[in-house]
């Protein structure tokens, strides 16, 4: 499996980003997908994740801290994942990974590179 993050850069608190994870050597449809972060100094947490069978109603859960500013999608002709960032805030600074788990496993077992995100106050 290879998860490749893109799209990350600087912006101005309440600006836009839009992050994308491009996967290959899996099979797309049977992996639910989802970001992380982590910031300087803390822990990698949680942001978004969709289901693998979101096409049929699988859904998407977010962090509280993003819910209502950020939008996960995929599109499962091309093997790619998306995080549209809106109202970004100084806090949401930090590296973003996306992340894969095959849909009988529990814990994310792929992760891409990670993309810097930097939101200036």
């Amino acid at each position: 499996v290879q998860l490749q993050a893109s799209g990350g850069g600087l912006v101005q608190a309440g600006g836009s980003l839009r992050l994308s994870c491009a996967a290959s050597k899996l099979t797309f449809t049977t992996y639910t997908m989802g970001w992380f972060r982590q910031a300087p100094g803390k822990e990698r947490e949680f942001v978004a994740s969709i289901s693998w069978n979101a096409w049929s109603g699988g859904g998407t859960t977010y962090a509280d801290s993003v819910k209502g500013r950020f939008t996960i999608s995929r599109d499962n002709a091309k093997n790619t994942m998306s995080l549209q960032m809106n109202n970004l805030k100084p806090e949401d600074t930090a590296v973003y990974y996306c992340a894969g788990r095959n849909r009988w496993s529990s814990e994310y077992d792929s992760w891409g590179q990670g993309t810097l995100v930097t939101v200036s106050s």
